[in-house]
């Protein structure tokens, strides 16, 4: 015998459904459990969104005959004529029609890789992603500590958002460096470090719930090959490694990830071949600090590089940091070799941050200015015209006129391609923050002369590469066209529309400090 029974789907549980309401017929004595299993065998999105670990998900509220059903009564039977409506719920019952998230996010590549990571996990879980706090029925940022004003202006956001009066996910690295203080910010915000991207979707569900949740445990699961939504369609960003082996002083962020932590090589390939099927063109290696990849397992950077060049497929790949500690001589001329290969960018970053010995002792970096001199010498002389970048910090703890002017030198003899230019401030809980610090007139007039040496210097260098003719890969949309990098990462923008992820050939007609400026060639 058959009985007949009346599905009512609710809010986003309608839409994955395709319907508002349907009638089945299944088995007389069928528990609650089986009809779930039955509605949505044969829709993949909505048994996602209904079933998680085995278990109805927490999130969906369940209704027999208008009352509640609680989990461990999922196995009583049906009868005739019983109507089942499911819905999703908020804390206190309230629907929420549908669930809607924002998100955004601040900081490196590495910080963006998990905005798209936890963007593509709430999208596969059935969440709807929208463009603004406004619409939201729960806001998620990511946030950054790596410098002063960056944590700043997180705090300054985390308030405005707080003002809202909504549910609230702050994550990445400034609630696990500094989480009293978010906390005294909004003490109802869920906190989630950058090592519990997996956990979002529960860190969210909960939150809406009204339950606060602290995901801040140190957590060496390979951040790889989870459902992403990424920011640029053609930019992969894959991160290859957690946190690094360095002591820098002034750093907040190895207290944040702590030890390296290298991700398997293999895992590394396929999340690379995962981003190419994605339509990705340009590949970002991001970690804390590339240069120690593989230290701990016992591979290095330059074979993983080698390793990405050898998968089919038309891309570039844009290596990230790496500390000049690491590029001792075997490993250099690996890396130099490697970098040799057609795919990958001719763009370093190697920050020297001051051109003081005595200063990059204090700051335990782990080199000399004659390692590094060595090091820039060494690649140049190898890779002709490769766009260097490297980043300075001024006024560190105990700063002198000299120290300053040994930075000021370096930085004009070398003639980096970009310099990436702060100046010194507290981050909580590091050696340099006990330190005794210079008068901020002092670190204001230091970085002001600086900056216009750079700026001068990036003049200069960006109007070498006026007449250059060559191959552009399109990476990026400008309000008048695209933007596209040469071989060397120059960024250089054409006034034409042209899709991302495309190759052109261009010729270059003129020099911005920050950019070049083509035609069609």
């Amino acid at each position: 015998m058959k009985i007949k029974l009346t599905l009512k789907y609710f809010a986003l549980i309608r839409e994955l459904a395709g319907k508002g309401e349907e009638e089945i017929l299944v088995n007389e004595r069928i528990s609650l459990g089986d009809v779930i299993d039955k509605v949505s065998e044969k829709n993949k999105r909505l048994k996602e969104f209904l079933i998680k670990d085995g278990k109805i998900n927490p999130r969906i509220k369940i209704l027999v005959n208008g009352k509640s059903v609680e989990d461990e009564e999922l196995k009583v039977k049906l009868s005739d004529g019983d109507v089942i409506a499911l819905l999703p719920p908020v804390g206190g019952g309230e629907l929420l029609m549908p669930l809607r998230v924002y998100v955004e996010a601040y900081g490196c590549s590495a910080s963006f890789s998990d905005a798209e990571m936890i963007m593509g996990s709430l999208m596969r879980s059935g969440y709807r992603l929208v463009n603004s706090e406004l619409e939201a029925d729960l806001n998620l940022i990511v946030t950054c500590s790596v410098k002063s004003p960056t944590a700043n202006k997180m705090y300054h956001r985390i308030k405005e958002l707080t003002h809202l009066n909504k549910p609230l996910v702050v994550a990445g690295c400034l609630p696990k460096a500094e989480k009293e203080y978010v906390e005294r910010i909004n003490p109802k915000a869920s906190l989630m470090g950058p090592d519990n991207v997996h956990s979002v979707v529960e860190v969210v569900d909960s939150t809406l719930r009204g339950k606060k949740v602290l995901a801040l445990k140190k957590n060496s699961k390979p951040k790889l090959l989870l459902p992403k939504q990424r920011i640029n369609p053609v930019i992969g960003i894959v991160e290859i490694a957690s946190g690094c082996l360095s002591s820098c002083t002034f750093c907040q962020v190895k207290l944040v990830k702590g030890r390296l932590v290298s991700y398997p090589v293999n895992l590394v390939l396929e999340e690379v071949r995962s981003c190419l099927r994605d339509g990705c063109k340009e590949l970002w290696l991001t970690s804390t600090d590339c240069g120690c990849y593989g230290f701990d397992i016992r591979t290095n950077l330059a074979s993983l590089i080698k390793e990405i060049c050898n998968i089919e497929g038309d891309f570039m790949i844009r290596v990230g940091m790496m500390n000049p500690t690491h590029l001792r001589r075997k490993l250099l001329e690996e890396l130099i070799e490697a970098y040799y290969e057609d795919k990958v960018f001719k763009f370093l970053h190697i920050p020297v941050e001051s051109g003081s010995n005595r200063i990059l002792k204090l700051m335990k970096r782990g080199y000399s200015i004659e390692d590094f001199l060595e090091i820039v010498e060494r690649i140049r002389a190898s890779i002709p015209n490769l766009s260097l970048s490297t980043d300075i910090i001024v006024g560190f703890p105990t700063e002198t006129d000299e120290d300053f002017l040994k930075t000021y030198e370096l930085v004009k003899s070398l003639e980096f391609d970009v310099v990436n230019l702060s100046k010194y401030g507290d981050r909580f809980g590091t050696e340099a923050s006990k330190m005794p610090k210079l008068n901020t007139k002092i670190v204001k007039e230091r970085s002001l002369e600086l900056y216009r040496l750079i700026r001068d210097i990036g003049v200069r260098k960006m109007q070498r590469w006026i007449g250059w003719e060559g191959d552009v890969l399109i990476d990026e949309k400008a309000p008048n066209g695209v933007i596209g990098r040469n071989l060397f990462y120059k960024p250089i923008v054409i006034r034409e529309d042209k899709g991302l992820g495309s190759w052109v050939k261009v010729k270059v007609i003129k020099a911005n400090p920050s950019c070049l400026i083509a035609e069609m060639n």
